[in-house]
């Protein structure tokens, strides 16, 4: 039984910086009231033809090997987390593998949301300490601003998210002490509906059906988002599923170097901070500038932090995210 570990980090966003008072001219809002209610400042959003979900992960996906230490030729599967997929089908794994020109590896493709990276995680780790495979790439990449609803009726949600993309490398440790220690999934589906995007969906109606309609107020193609009872659920879960993790390797909040929760609102990780107690130097945010990212937002998190010096050989790194499906998960990793 081998240890499973973050031998690379990597992240792509792409140059176009949209800023709240820049929402303010598409919709009834303004940067106060963004800021208060989610800790977002800005995000960025892809220029259309200039980028898709798949090549922001290939981009995240180049660095991330590279600080690797490996030749892209060394990678044993694919793993990709994404809500916006640049196809119904097939999934963007494969198209990493084909723009990569990886070796025909597997590639599976993960639908968990904000959740996605954790889960993608969780898969990695099993492969990898079974000894099925010894470097498996994970990414999480999102594209919503093409999918957004840019008007005052969408405002609840469209402030909200930003497009970018995250990517690891997990490879084989021999230091079972070292690497992820260990991971937590869960679901709840009863509240599926209340954070969702209902179409296109084969479930909604069949194509010919949505052809003919054309019904321009059909506002099932935009994401829903039960705010209150979302953010309600998210506190708990988090905090939940966080001291899962520490109690099943024997450690407390106390023991936390740093903490990287999915971004999906500032008031929710502060909420979660003050209850473990932690200072500001033990948790990581960026979502003020960023916006929700979903799958890519804890990766985009980890590789900054890593990257200015934040998360040191030898401290305890807890990933924790919560979102649609319901879905939540930590995963607990000794870098």
């Amino acid at each position: 039984m081998y240890n499973a570990k973050i031998s690379g980090l990597g992240f792509f966003v792409p140059e176009n910086v949209v800023t709240n008072d820049d929402l303010s001219k598409l919709m009834d809002t303004s940067d106060e009231w963004i800021q208060e209610r989610t800790g977002i400042k800005e995000r960025r959003h892809v220029i259309k033809g200039d980028d898709t979900t798949t090549s922001m992960g290939v981009k995240a996906a180049k660095i991330a090997i590279e600080r690797a230490g490996i030749d892209k030729d060394e990678i044993d599967f694919i793993i990709f987390a994404t809500l916006s997929p640049d196809y119904y089908f097939p999934g963007p794994g494969v198209l990493v593998q084909r723009d990569l020109n990886i070796n025909t590896v597997g590639a599976l493709d993960v639908r968990n949301q904000c959740s996605g990276f954790v889960y993608a995680i969780s898969v990695a780790d099993q492969y990898v300490k079974s000894g099925m495979y010894k470097n498996v790439l994970v990414i999480g990449s999102e594209l919503h601003s093409h999918g957004l609803d840019m008007t005052t009726r969408g405002r609840g949600v469209s402030v909200i998210f930003g497009d970018g993309a995250g990517a690891a490398v997990i490879s084989r440790e021999e230091d079972t002490n070292k690497g992820i220690l260990s991971t937590h999934l869960h679901s709840e589906g009863q509240h599926a509906e209340e954070l969702s995007l209902i179409a296109p969906g084969m479930g909604k109606r069949w194509v010919n059906d949505i052809l003919q309609d054309n019904d321009p107020n059909d506002t099932s193609y935009f994401p829903h988002m039960n705010g209150q009872f979302v953010f309600k659920n998210a506190v708990v879960r988090f905090s939940e599923v966080i001291m899962e993790g520490l109690n099943a390797n024997g450690l407390g909040p106390q023991d936390i170097d740093m903490l990287i929760p999915h971004q999906a609102n500032l008031r929710i990780s502060q909420f979660v901070q003050k209850k473990f107690g932690l200072s500001d130097d033990q948790v990581f945010n960026n979502i003020m500038h960023y916006g929700n990212t979903t799958a890519a937002s804890i990766p985009i998190a980890l590789t900054e932090a890593w990257e200015s010096g934040k998360i040191k050989e030898g401290d305890l790194v807890v990933l924790a995210a919560f979102g649609s499906g319901f879905t939540w998960g930590s995963a607990i990793i000794r870098w």
